[in-house]
């Protein structure tokens, strides 16, 4: 049987309470989880990615089935690289899945092999976006509540 290895994309500056959320409800659905840190060239980054990296890995210590790496360049090709056949995406609204609908739709295209997966956010994290919780971050404001336990006090004492 082959392995049903997924990536879950994005730039993670931060990575919130609603990203692990999609990531541990997609664990029993993969054989694994391969957070795939990419770089986006239209935004520049609030935190470095060696420090994203090491807050993702910290969240997800010890759960065999996640892993985390960075990216450069289109995700098909990164799923290509590594034998990932899904991409998992998280959709909090209709917006959301319009613009999830249609890159998946792309990627689908350039790579008939790889299927992209949506998974709905948790009601109660709809709202939380990282560019959202970067300006309370940037402002002064506590952003515990919307960051992963494991890895709030270190964003804090940035």
């Amino acid at each position: 049987m082959e392995s049903r290895i997924a990536i879950f994309p994005g730039s993670f500056d931060p990575f919130t309470i609603g990203h692990e959320s999609i990531v541990r409800r997609a664990i029993p659905l993969f054989d694994k989880i391969i957070i795939s840190i990419g770089k986006n060239t239209n935004k520049s980054d609030f935190f470095p990615l060696e420090k994203r990296m090491e807050w993702i890995n910290t969240v997800f210590n010890g759960v065999d089935k996640v892993e985390v790496k960075s990216f450069m360049g289109l995700t098909v090709d990164f799923c290509k690289k590594i034998g990932a056949g899904y991409i998992l995406r998280g959709v909090r609204t209709s917006s959301d899945f319009e613009y999830e609908r249609a890159i998946g739709q792309m990627n689908r295209k350039m790579n008939t092999n790889i299927e992209t997966v949506f998974l709905l956010t948790q009601p109660e994290h709809t709202f939380i976006t990282s560019t959202i919780v970067r300006d309370v971050i940037r402002h002064g404001g506590d952003a515990s509540l919307f960051l992963p336990q494991k890895i709030k006090i270190d964003i804090m004492n940035q």
